[in-house]
């Protein structure tokens, strides 16, 4: 091989080499890693219930987290009505690049597992991004109930079947739920009021129009402290340090447990790469010790879990409260 025959052929090699190196380089699949590179731009943060509200407070909570760690505005918008249904379907028809995340509650698995009219399947077009925080309901009586314990509350309510009423936010919420579990589980019929919202019913408690009631420890306690309304347990599967009650499965009512969680969730066809990187970074910031002493005034806890932890808790309320539809053959209205 001549000297310029060789020459030539390693100045087309190199040509090729660096040709391909520069199609490499500037093509976007090489220039782009949607998962390194996120966020990009600024985030939307759903949340299906009204500003002020536990879901609203915590979203905002978590919003800041992710804005200061990230160095991108995380946007909380909410999207309300229907129970919590249009922020939800509002995120799960969102496009799966992780730039719309929406906050749920445990009512919206309420919500799933008892209105087949949904615009969309929880458990098909969702997924859990991690559950952010643990929240018990405190069981309240008005003073006028003479009971002092649970298993009082049981005793008198089956000697005078019907002449208690529960109040609640609404038909088919946590709070109908929370009411209707206790009743199954006893074999007491205590009568079910619904209200539009939880505002609504610590007033009709107040005035003795219901008797019984499942509410927030940020919602009860002042009435609590003054007498006007009487703690009897909360319905958390254990005793919290927040108050001096016991749980309602502690009092005697085996199996009783109901958490008004909150958490974050996102389309099913989001990247599963892109779904670790925001469940870590969702999970870091809940656990931050400004944030627990924050949450701690209402009664909650951070729980900052995995999104397939989080994903099969989804899962297993629902099926929990489309068992106790079908064991204690309620007959639901629609909301």
């Amino acid at each position: 091989m001549s000297e310029h025959l060789r020459l030539n052929l390693m100045a087309g090699t190199l040509a090729g080499a660096f040709a391909m190196f520069f199609f490499n380089a500037s093509s976007p699949a090489a220039q782009i890693d949607p998962v390194a590179s996120f966020p990009a731009k600024p985030i939307r943060f759903i949340v299906p219930f009204s500003p002020g509200a536990g879901t609203d407070i915590t979203a905002r909570t978590i919003a800041q987290k992710l804005s200061e760690k990230w160095g991108q505005q995380v946007v909380v918008e909410n999207r309300t009505g229907a129970g919590g249904a249009i922020g939800v379907d509002f995120a799960a028809k969102a496009e799966p690049d992780g730039y719309t995340m929406c906050l749920i509650s445990a009512s919206n698995t309420v919500n799933s597992a008892t209105n087949p009219k949904l615009p969309y399947d929880m458990e098909r077009d969702m997924l859990g991004l991690s559950q952010a925080t643990s929240l018990f309901y405190v069981l309240y009586i008005h003073p006028s109930v003479p009971v002092k314990t649970v298993r009082e509350l049981i005793e008198y309510s089956k000697a005078n079947p019907g002449k208690l009423n529960f109040g609640s936010s609404g038909n088919n919420t946590l709070q109908h739920f929370a009411g209707e579990l206790f009743n199954h589980l006893t074999a007491v019929k205590i009568v079910h009021i619904p209200y539009k919202g939880t505002a609504a019913v610590i007033p009709a408690m107040l005035s003795g129009e219901v008797q019984v009631g499942y509410g927030s420890l940020i919602g009860t306690r002042t009435q609590i402290q003054q007498g006007k309304l009487r703690g009897l347990a909360i319905t958390a599967a254990k005793r919290s340090p927040s108050i001096d009650l016991p749980s309602v499965a502690e009092a005697g009512v085996a199996g009783y447990e109901v958490d008004q969680w909150y958490g974050v969730i996102a389309s099913s066809k989001l990247p599963p790469a892109l779904v670790r990187k925001i469940s870590a970074a969702i999970a870091e910031g809940i656990k931050q010790p400004d944030v627990a002493s924050r949450l701690a005034a209402d009664g909650s806890i951070p729980v900052g879990s995995s999104s397939e932890q989080f994903t099969a808790h989804i899962k297993s309320e629902i099926a929990k409260w489309k068992r106790l539809v079908k064991d204690a053959n309620l007959q639901l209205e629609n909301k």
